[in-house]
């Protein structure tokens, strides 16, 4: 099975229990106001690889992840290659690698989703809003698929990290994390909820190709103030 992929990363340790090889997939439907990846949008780019060649990569540092670690596919989206991630991980399963998915939940096509999460271990999903208009207004897509892609997850009875980026003047605010608190109250198998703060080191991207900035003039999210907001989502 043939795709694309955006990059390797070979120690991470922000994606996922333990060290993590981390594959950066091609490709994805979403729009997002903070994206910092615009790179990864299209998925015919960068390298056009098979499942084995990324499996064998991941084998090579093995010493370095079979203690508690494992390989995360993110992106990009994964699920916008559907197919190739599914066989990336079955191929990792069989070599007994603990598996992640970094997503957004969209961009999959539906024939392969059971499967995909059959040998995924561990999701961590992205929160890009809670309610539909402003799901449409950060992504440029309706919240459908998402929610179908979260009731899923739920009935496959999977362990869950949850992250949501801060952005100045859209959701830093208290009653927009009371509000978060009590959606994520709803969610099962929740282990983990992650605040990351907004930042701008993807301008250039966008400047290199070409694209519009549309946060441009909105400020860093301030970090500690991110700290203290994660602190009222769990307490």
């Amino acid at each position: 099975m043939q795709g694309y992929i955006h990059s390797i990363e070979t120690m991470g340790l922000v994606d996922g229990p333990g060290i993590r090889i981390v594959v950066f997939m091609q490709g994805c439907p979403l729009r997002c106001l903070f994206c910092h990846n615009p790179d990864t949008w299209n998925k015919e780019s960068n390298y056009f690889v098979t499942s084995t060649d990324v499996v064998n990569e991941i084998r090579k540092y093995r010493k370095f992840i079979e203690a508690g670690g494992g390989v995360t596919l993110s992106g990009g989206e994964p699920l916008f290659q559907s197919q190739f991630t599914l066989d990336i991980l079955k191929k990792c399963k069989k070599a007994a690698i603990h598996t992640c998915l970094d997503t957004s939940g969209t961009g999959y096509d539906l024939k392969y989703l059971d499967q995909i999460l059959k040998y995924t271990d561990l999701i961590i999903l992205d929160i890009k809003a809670i309610n539909k208009s402003s799901y449409n207004k950060i992504t440029g897509k309706n919240m459908d698929e998402f929610e179908y892609f979260l009731n899923l997850v739920q009935k496959h009875n999977k362990k869950l990290w949850l992250r949501q980026v801060i952005i100045p003047g859209i959701n830093d605010n208290i009653e927009y994390i009371k509000k978060l608190k009590k959606y994520i109250s709803k969610i099962k198998n929740v282990e983990k909820v992650e605040l990351l703060p907004y930042h701008t080191m993807g301008i250039d991207k966008y400047k290199k190709l070409n694209l519009k900035y549309r946060l441009n003039g909105v400020l860093e999210m301030d970090k500690a103030r991110c700290k203290q907001f994660e602190k009222i989502l769990n307490g």
